[in-house]
């Protein structure tokens, strides 16, 4: 009952929160009133990921039309690229999915002289194993992957991956439905890679899941706030959906395992053939400037990879000392991003199908 009350305050607070703009595709009628500027910028990007200031200020400092559009998946952003640019000119993959469209020809090369607030940017999100040189994108906001607890429920504090599959749990604990995620924080729980192609390994990954099947209640997707749902103790959330979680129930927790788990990094990209390739290079170079950077982290509550942002105490300060949305130090060497593993893909959602067969869930 307490946790559905929790559930019924979060959702009534959400309809006060404002959201980021909203919009349709490029080539729609309903677009935002801005009779001064002819050129119009086509952004597509996550839903409520960019604060409420940013573009008015764009449209004004650069006298142009922004055009946002939102979406809810990468799955949904992929589709509406591979086909052929329907117009857009600034996209925002995750880094498995930059290395994927970099692969298939769906990304422009960047001119990195109109952005020379790439300075601003952490050297650990630059250089990254899915952008070498980041020749193609540039990191806008990260977070981690990691386990979820309600420490009444569970009696004692998680650090690591398998105390989550202790008998005491047995039905009552979430994993991602997501393959790449799941079996990824498995094979990092037994020792190997989470991008790792050794079929020997992935079965492995399957094996231990399908074993331990009795501890699995369901698979969720993130964003769903299993953790807040009666009979799920344990979940393994993206840390950005925790933030209000945490606030609104003292008995939340989160925490990245010991054994380590996934870093996720979303990115700037341009798709090939955008219409205003230069304009949204400016908008990048835009993005990067350290008080709009810490304004969009500050709105969104993951972490900024700007470090004069952080130097110049622009970001929140409860933000920065929220190890859920900045982890300490020594947790950054443990932190894996999972990768574009090519022909190999058939071989984790091989196994996926497997798992998911037998849990039956």
């Amino acid at each position: 009952m307490k946790k559905l009350l929790i559930l019924m305050l979060l959702f009534i607070f959400g309809l006060f929160i404002p959201f980021g703009c909203t919009a349709n595709s490029p080539d729609s009628a309903n677009t935002r009133n801005h009779e001064k500027a002819d050129t119009v910028l086509n952004i597509y990007n996550w839903s409520a990921y960019i604060d409420e200031e940013t573009i008015p200020e764009f449209e004004e400092k650069f006298n142009v039309k922004v055009q946002y559009d939102t979406y809810e998946s990468q799955e949904a952003l992929l589709a509406k690229i591979q086909p052929g640019n329907p117009g857009y000119d600034l996209i925002f993959p995750g880094g498995d999915y930059v290395e994927n469209m970099i692969a298939q020809g769906l990304l422009e090369e960047l001119n990195h002289d109109n952005i020379p607030n790439l300075k601003h940017i952490d050297d650990t999100f630059i250089d990254t194993v899915f952008d070498p040189g980041n020749k193609y994108s540039i990191p806008y906001q990260w977070g981690t992957v990691g386990i979820a607890y309600d420490v009444e429920e569970t009696g004692k504090e998680i650090n690591s991956w398998k105390d989550i599959f202790e008998p005491e749990y047995q039905g009552k604990v979430a994993l991602p439905d997501d393959p790449r995620t799941t079996l990824g924080l498995t094979l990092i729980y037994l020792g190997y890679n989470p991008n790792t192609t050794d079929e020997g390994e992935i079965a492995k990954a399957k094996d231990f899941l399908i074993a331990n099947k009795d501890t699995i209640s369901t698979f969720s997707f993130f964003g769903q706030r299993i953790i807040l749902q009666e009979g799920i103790d344990i979940s393994i959330e993206d840390n950005g959906d925790m933030f209000d979680i945490m606030e609104a129930d003292e008995n939340i927790r989160y925490v990245i395992p010991q054994e380590g788990t996934i870093i996720w990094m979303d990115n700037l990209a341009i798709p090939k053939d955008a219409p205003h390739k230069e304009l949204a290079e400016k908008f990048i170079n835009f993005i990067l400037e350290p008080e709009v950077s810490a304004r969009i982290s500050n709105y969104t509550k993951f972490g900024s990879p700007n470090k004069t942002a952080r130097s110049e105490k622009l970001l929140a300060k409860e933000d920065l000392e929220n190890p859920v949305i900045y982890p300490p130090s020594k947790y950054y060497k443990l932190l894996q991003y999972v990768n574009d593993v090519g022909s190999a893909l058939a071989l984790y959602d091989r196994a996926w199908t497997e798992v998911k067969v037998e849990v039956g869930r």
